[in-house]
């Protein structure tokens, strides 16, 4: 099996949200879990949605603040394996090439 998820935690201030972020990011490090940040979120790893439940909590708990603001979500493969790397090919094989832009 595998779990598949997008992860976005931020407070909700004003001004740069990195240092905070940051600790969401990190608090990942304590999961069997593998994750890639990207601009809009990190995309999370696991063997089992269970385990993606427990990584998005503590990265959500991490995050000081009044108020914070987190979407979670997740692709629950039951029926077979496929990483993410493998989804990304997938599309990459329809496109003929890379799947990102020459910005």
């Amino acid at each position: 099996m595998t779990a598949i998820a997008l992860l976005s935690v931020a407070p909700v201030i004003e001004g740069s949200m990195s240092g905070e972020v940051a600790k969401a990011v990190d608090a990942l490090e304590a999961f069997d879990v593998s994750y890639e940040t990207n601009p809009m979120g990190t995309v999370i790893e696991a063997d089992d949605a269970a385990t993606l439940f427990a990584a998005a909590r503590a990265a959500h708990e991490a995050v000081d603040g009044d108020r914070v603001s987190t979407v979670l979500k997740i692709d629950d493969k039951r029926t077979a394996d496929v990483s993410a790397s493998e989804k990304v090919e997938a599309v990459e094989d329809h496109l003929g090439r890379e799947a990102s832009g020459g910005r």
